[in-house]
């Protein structure tokens, strides 16, 4: 009798185990869920503070429209960008339309004196700094997540619950590794 309950005993441990296996899964998805969420959150304010900069740099550009119109379709592209790498490849083109256009806004001394302007790229400025550590914090609950997948016995709840690896945010072209070049003419 002391046999079956002790037998018992351990399925019931056991039992536990596996549930709490699960759930540290389930709630690493979760957060892996919410953390993209938030890149979203800040990639749209980002996208959605480019027309009113293209707006306020059109009056004073007049001359270069191949560059507002640069930007207005890096941004478009990375609106319309699906999964995690195009997302990341299109944001990643985005920035640097944006640092085409902030280039040249320095040849047009009233642009740069600008109220509208220098709000514009004080919002830019703070929500790159926003989307830089939602990127951080998604890639690091990501990392955690994979690691837990690969991980024994955890790895044996994930491929029997069908949890799959998620994709981290990283630049892959080298060329998006480089600084962007500003040269003044």
């Amino acid at each position: 009798m002391i046999w079956v309950l002790i037998l018992f005993g351990i399925l019931v441990v056991l039992i536990l185990v596996l549930f709490g296996m699960y759930n540290g899964l389930v709630r690493l998805r979760q957060e892996t869920n919410n953390a993209w969420s938030q890149i979203d959150v800040q990639l749209k304010r980002r996208h959605d503070l480019i027309p009113n900069l293209v707006e306020t740099v059109k009056g004073y550009m007049q001359y270069e429209q191949e560059t507002l119109e640069k930007v207005i379709q890096a941004r478009n592209h990375a609106i319309a960008a699906g999964n995690i790498r195009e997302k990341a490849e299109a944001e990643n083109a985005l920035t640097r339309a944006l640092g085409g256009l902030f280039a040249l806004a320095e040849n047009y001394p009233e642009l740069k004196a600008s109220q509208n302007m220098l709000q514009l790229q004080e919002e830019l400025r703070s929500t790159e700094n926003k989307i830089a550590y939602a990127r951080q914090y998604y890639n690091d609950v990501v990392t955690e997540y994979n690691t837990k997948l690969e991980q024994v016995p955890t790895n044996i709840i994930a491929s029997m619950f069908s949890f799959k690896k998620r994709e981290l945010f990283e630049i892959d072209a080298p060329e998006e590794r480089e600084p962007v070049k500003v040269q003044f003419t």
